[in-house]
């Protein structure tokens, strides 16, 4: 349940439109709903501003659909990550808002009405084969409510092209920089800008990548102050991460469209 949807509930009662019982047994599941394959937990949007994420892998179309709806329920909205297409078509089957992201392997289906979004979250990737986890965490960081740019394909191999946007990477928030080979990416934007940057090494490369290890290394290693790093592949990580620093920043996106 989200905290619109608790102040609508607590409304609805001071209205009389709603009984004391009916409220009781709508706020006793805040807590936890026990759907017997899975606990969801719905009081995460009351603490962390955001409602739980359904990471698909792992999981039937059925059940992911099942968790999706009782999401939507609680006032959504709802991203499910690491989607195939036969559980997009389950939850587009679910509810006609939902959008699914095939190079992020996304499906969003977002409350209404949908968000303003504010601040400005740049994402980056080195190179074409990063978009897919670079789309992960733009996607993310858009359903929190931010204003996501992406820079695709500026990687160092011909930094004159990230160098264009220089002035661009300067008015955003946070910045999100995603790659793979060496990864050293995030440490030349570090190196140009004042915001934080979120590293993201990629399992992007040839052999000696040892599939992300190498950037992950390099980026855990960045003489450029500012720079954190999530684990190989974490689009999803990095742009939470990017959504909440943001939110911090320039504050709570507003209602309305966006």
């Amino acid at each position: 349940m989200s905290t619109n949807a608790l102040r609508e509930l607590l409304e609805e009662l001071s209205a009389g439109g709603r009984s004391v019982d009916e409220v009781l047994e709508a706020v006793c599941t805040m807590s936890f709903e026990d759907l017997g394959f899975v606990k969801l937990d719905h009081h995460r949007a009351v603490r962390c501003g955001f409602p739980e994420v359904i990471f698909c892998p792992g999981k039937s179309p059925e059940q992911v659909r099942e968790i999706a709806d009782r999401l939507l329920e609680a006032g959504g909205p709802v991203l499910a990550t690491r989607a195939d297409p036969e559980v997009a078509r389950a939850l587009q089957e679910l509810d006609g808002r939902a959008v699914y992201h095939e190079a992020a392997r996304a499906v969003v289906i977002e409350a209404e009405p949908p968000c303003q979004r504010v601040g400005m979250v740049a994402v980056l990737s080195a190179g074409t084969a990063d978009i897919p986890v670079a789309e992960e965490a733009r996607i993310t960081a858009d359903l929190m409510g931010a204003q996501t740019h992406p820079f695709y394909d500026v990687g160092v191999a011909g930094l004159h092209r990230l160098l264009r946007y220089q002035n661009e990477l300067q008015r955003a928030t946070v910045l999100v920089v995603v790659a793979g080979m060496e990864g050293a990416l995030a440490s030349v934007v570090g190196g140009l800008v004042q915001a934080p940057v979120i590293a993201v090494p990629t399992s992007v490369g040839y052999g000696a990548s040892f599939q992300g290890l190498a950037p992950l290394l390099t980026m855990l290693n960045s003489c450029a102050a500012g720079v954190a790093v999530v684990n190989i592949d974490n689009g999803f990580g990095a742009g939470y991460l990017a959504g909440l620093i943001n939110r911090a920043v320039v504050g709570e996106p507003k209602e309305g469209q966006p």
